[in-house]
Order: structure tokens, then sequence, then C-alpha cells
């Protein structure tokens, strides 16, 4: 950027400083996302640090009063997300500054991010576009609605280390580029299912411990039928406890499935981007999709 971003910032009595995101401890980033009634817990918080960069704002005091990450998945491309302000000063230009930081240090040249409501008109003056909606969807598992059956040839299976190849080539296209490590390290804390044509994988979803309770995410596939069959059995696995889910598809076979076990759209963001070089594969094209979204800061 042409201009300097300064060190500090003051707002009204206070005076922000920017310091690593690696530099506090888990608690305070923890106490950050509680105050702004995001479940995330220091586990949740200790993967983001392990896959991505990012600042936070510290008080005069030491206090976290702001973060903002991005997460880089090849050379030109990089998610951006947990852009947080602590309630006192989310109408003093904290978040503005942090995300100057962070585009002052991340030089990826595509990136895509998923802006809540109230950052959405910020993140359009920094250029970027609306795409998507992102339909967050949670709930505890009251049913199991019908799945259908697998279309004949296909196997569903518990995917295990040696397909992490698979899962990334098919991966790749639908996400818009190739995520590996970020799939790699999802991989190691989730529970996997993959649906396989002979030795052609069609379908894939992982599913791990995250804020209430567990969430389903990425799944990508070819079609809504093959989405379903791969997401089904996380269902089953947690009929009467907490599951979330976000997607972009608010209608259809897939999301009628997904609201009637029990996962209701608790609220909504919006996928946006720097380029359209940094959307997501596009649909009807016979390549696969996203069905639901790794989170909403990974993409």
């Amino acid at each position: 950027m042409d201009t300097k971003i300064p060190e500090k910032l003051h707002v009204d009595a206070f005076e922000l400083r920017f310091a690593d995101i690696s530099e506090v401890s888990l608690s305070q980033l923890q106490a950050l996302s509680m105050s702004v009634g995001w479940p995330h817990r220091s586990q949740d918080w200790q993967h983001l640090r392990d896959v991505g960069r990012g600042f936070v704002a510290l008080d005069e005091i030491g206090r976290v009063s702001g973060s903002t990450m991005w997460f880089p998945h090849e050379e030109s491309f990089a998610t951006f997300g947990m852009l947080i302000t602590a309630p006192r000063l989310q109408t003093n230009g904290t978040a503005e500054w942090l995300v100057k930081r962070m585009l002052e240090e991340c030089h990826h040249e595509r990136i895509r991010l998923n802006a809540t409501r109230a950052a959405r008109r910020m993140c359009a003056t920094f250029g970027f576009m609306p795409k998507q909606t992102v339909f967050q969807c949670q709930g505890e598992i009251l049913s199991v609605p019908q799945a259908g059956d697998i279309r004949p040839g296909l196997d569903l299976r518990r995917l295990e280390r040696s397909d992490l190849d698979a899962v990334a080539a098919l991966d790749e296209p639908a996400f818009g580029t190739l995520r590996y490590q970020h799939l790699k390290r999802l991989f190691e804390s989730s529970i996997c299912y993959g649906l396989y044509d002979g030795g052609k994988l069609m379908a894939y979803s992982m599913r791990r411990r995250f804020g209430r309770g567990h969430v389903v995410g990425p799944v990508v596939a070819y079609c809504e039928e093959d989405a379903i069959a791969v997401v089904h059995s996380h269902v089953v696995a947690h009929v009467g406890s907490f599951l979330r889910l976000d997607t972009h598809f608010g209608a259809g076979l897939f999301a009628s499935f997904i609201q009637q076990s029990g996962m209701s759209v608790f609220d909504t963001v919006t996928t946006m981007v720097s380029s359209e070089g940094a959307s997501y594969g596009a649909p009807n094209t016979g390549s696969p999709i996203v069905f639901a979204l790794a989170s909403q800061s990974f993409g």
C-alpha cells in the first residue's frame, strides 16, 4: 500500500498497538472471541495459529482488543478471517486499522473472506466483491432424514491417510486452489468419509471438534446426492448432540437434508473476493463443488 500504517492507534481513551498473534496466550484469544459470542475453544485458536498468521491489537495494559488472521494456501492465494474487535471498540476504526495491517503484510494477489453483516461494507471499501451467501446451520440433531440410496457402483467408506492425495485432487477445482497442507492438518483431527467409484473419489467429508460440539466440513462432491451420502454418517453419529455445517446452499436437496436433521440456519455471512480469480470453482460445469466450508476463516 502507498501509505504507512501507524503502529499505534488512539481510540478515545485507549492507545492500541500491534502484536503478533503468536505472542499472546490462547486464553486471551478465547476471551476475545467469547466477547462477541463466537464459540471458539482454546484448541480451535491453536489450530488457527498452527496454519495461519495474524496480528492482535493490545491496549496499554496488555489486553487483547482485536484480532485479524490470514491463511496462505498457495503462493498467490489466501483466505482471511478472525477479524474481531472487542465490543467497546467496534465503532472506533479498530477493525479498519487491523484490515489495513493485514493487507500490508499479506502479499497474496487473490484473497477470499467471509464477512459478517457488520464487516461487509467495510470490506467493500477495500475492494472486496460479494459473491455468495454462507448459511451457518447448527443445532441439536433430532432425527436423521432419509438420505436415499447411494448411486449404483459407488462405495462409501471411512477415509484413511492414504486417501489424502485423492482428497486434495478432488478439492482443488472446487475450492479454487490447492490447499494440501490445510487438508492434511484437518485430516489429522477429523473423521472423514469418501465416496468412491472404483478408484476415483467422487465426494468426501470431514468432521471435527469445534466450538459447542462438532462441525462438518469441508464437504466436496459433484452433486447433491453424493454430498448427502458423505454427510449422512456424521449426522447419524450425532443424534442428540450439537452439530454445525456452513454451506452456500440455502435451498435444494442438500439444504433440506441439513435443515431437516435439526441444523437450522442460525446466521449468514457473505463470501467476498479480492478478484474473480479468488472465487470458488464454478457450478454447473461438471466440476466438483464445495458443499460445506471447513470454517468461515479457512473457506
